[in-house]
């Protein structure tokens, strides 16, 4: 039993090791600048065509977006800078004052080209160059290396598509959404006592980290939203970009609610020090509704990245039935609240900040908020796509109306 188990985890690992980005990334760019290496060697009359596998490298990407984007920059970049080494080549050669005057005019090209974030490579390319070429046709050599290593390496994330890292964006989300929830509950339990303001601060600083672990997420993101775009096995590719994208904006507003709520909790207990924080039945009532709240956070986390209807529609029911829990514990603290101000009022508006902000996050988490924003940001997203790109919108059109009429088709049959 035991080594089922071992062999179970082992290809557990195995299976994320095979989707891991830095792996995905090292085989496909070293398959690529192996083929491109191959066909140089038949192609061009260097003895060693090293050009080709450097240009196929700068060329592969994680995603297919990024090779289109990126790709034809970099091509830019690496063609400028042979092109730069080649007159200077057959001008000077290589000096010291020559080394310098070939950087000052390789980044002078590669602004002119706009290659914009590769500018440094024209200059890299060129003084590799020019270190190995002293002869203008083997310096034209280079330039057929570098065609054949840009021509292989699109080539290899076109014959074949990267993997959607949707999985791993949806995986980085609900992690940072039980992040979120172990902290609101260990906020919740301390609410419940007496609370020194040592621990109440370092809680505070808890919250203020999260903002590490939303770059993270966001990383991630991107790569998702990257692998999407124009990759020829997704449909519904804006769809899943969008529900992701502002399922994290909602996520990183109620970090930013949650980070105001300790910050409060913070002044409240420098305030009572040393009695605790609420009487005994509000805290008890604090506890819960922080506590709901964090289920709450998940299921919505789990809701943002359901893939299929089935699973979509059990998260939101569970969504829902928790901000129904939360709401009504939300009402009997905010009356708890009040009378305990009109016992007490020194603290009134620390009181009413943290119900407040707890107002917020509710409403950030509303399925019925989510909607409308979601709809929202559907349109103004297809808005600026047909905007930008309005051939390709129509093309995309067009090849949805020919799916459509050719199911239909089917279906009538």
């Amino acid at each position: 039993m035991r080594d089922v188990r071992e062999w179970r985890v082992s290809r557990e690992r195995l299976v994320k090791l095979r989707r891991d980005p830095v792996v995905v990334q090292t085989l496909r760019s070293a398959a690529a600048a192996t083929v491109a290496y191959v066909i140089a060697l038949q192609l061009s009359p260097e003895n060693a065509p090293l050009t080709a596998p450097l240009t196929a490298l700068l060329v592969v990407q994680v995603t297919l977006y990024a090779t289109l984007t990126n790709g034809v920059r970099r091509v830019n970049s690496v063609v400028a800078g042979v092109l730069v080494a080649i007159a200077f080549s057959l001008l000077v050669g290589l000096t010291w004052w020559s080394l310098a005057l070939l950087i000052v005019a390789s980044l002078a090209v590669g602004h002119l080209v706009r290659v914009d974030e590769y500018v440094p490579e024209v200059a890299i390319s060129a003084m590799l160059v020019l270190g190995v070429t002293t002869v203008g046709d083997t310096a034209w050599a280079r330039v057929l290396e570098t065609l054949i290593g840009a021509v292989v390496g699109l080539g290899c994330n076109l014959l074949l598509a990267p993997p959607v890292w949707v999985g791993e964006a949806g995986e980085s989300i609900e992690g940072l959404a039980r992040r979120v929830r172990q902290l609101m509950l260990s906020m919740g339990e301390e609410a419940a006592g007496r609370t020194p303001v040592e621990r109440a601060a370092a809680r505070l600083h808890e919250a203020r980290r999260l903002d590490h672990d939303i770059v993270e997420v966001d990383a991630a993101l991107r790569q998702a939203e990257d692998s999407l775009r124009l990759n020829p096995r997704v449909r519904e590719g804006l769809l899943h970009r969008v529900v992701l994208r502002t399922g994290l904006d909602t996520l990183e507003i109620c970090t930013v609610v949650l980070r105001v709520i300790a910050r409060t909790l913070t002044d409240l207990a420098k305030e009572r020090d040393p009695d605790p924080l609420f009487a005994s039945e509000v805290g008890a009532a604090v506890e819960q509704l922080l506590s709901e709240i964090a289920d709450a956070v998940v299921s919505f986390a789990v809701l943002v990245t359901a893939h299929v209807s089935e699973n979509a529609e059990s998260a939101e029911e569970r969504l829902a039935s928790e901000l129904r829990h939360a709401t009504a514990t939300r009402d009997k603290l905010a009356q708890l609240l009040l009378e305990e101000v009109q016992r007490d009022a020194r603290q009134w508006q620390l009181h009413g900040a943290v119900l407040t902000e707890v107002n917020r996050i509710l409403d950030e988490l509303d399925t019925e908020h989510r909607s409308r924003r979601l709809l929202e940001e559907l349109d103004r997203v297809s808005r600026e796509q047909r905007e930008r790109m309005p051939r390709l919108t129509r093309f995309q059109e067009s090849m949805r109306d020919g799916r459509n009429r050719l199911a239909s088709v089917r279906r009538s049959r």
